[in-house]
């Protein structure tokens, strides 16, 4: 069975899709990185995920369901293992299987935090993921590359060899 979205087939999508090379396409296209956390896996947040940045123009790349050990959490934010709120978010992102996935499209890295909101749920806008699901900075359902250094940091991480 294909999941139909807009009169067009999963297949079709990666048909129209796979028709041209990103790295030749468009000025503008990147790839990211988009992590559902452990409370979006549990909340069945996943499909809303996927679908806001679909109906935002993004395409998946890669996606993958996993655990989480000590060594990738400490890889992945290693820029906070100092700060006092990292063993609140490290107990939080080894609790629970997360999603990981790679996106792109025009401004993929804008486009995809303009749709999750700010990082602390009570500043993101209604309409938002974070907004709309989010319970506080840590529990808010999803994680986002910031900037193309980033992005590519984390896809490496979490998918190893970078195919762009």
């Amino acid at each position: 069975m294909l999941w139909v979205k807009r009169g067009r087939s999963c297949r079709d999508n990666i048909r129209r899709h796979r028709s041209y090379d990103a790295r030749e396409g468009p000025m503008g296209v990147e790839h990211t990185f988009v992590m559902v956390k452990p409370d979006g896996v549990a909340g069945g947040l996943v499909g809303l995920v996927i679908a806001r940045l679909e109906d935002a123009g993004m395409m998946i790349e890669r996606i993958r369901i996993l655990r989480i050990d000590e060594a990738l959490a400490r890889d992945h934010y290693a820029e906070h293992v100092e700060k006092s709120f990292f063993p609140d978010l490290l107990e939080f992102v080894l609790s629970g299987p997360v999603v990981a996935m790679e996106w792109s499209g025009e401004s993929a890295i804008a486009v995809v935090r303009e749709r999750m909101g700010p990082t602390d749920p009570i500043m993101a806008p209604q309409g938002t993921i974070r907004g709309d699901h989010g319970v506080d900075i840590t529990r808010n359902v999803v994680h986002g590359s910031d900037s193309s250094e980033s992005a590519r940091r984390e896809l490496g991480l979490f998918f190893g060899e970078i195919q762009v």
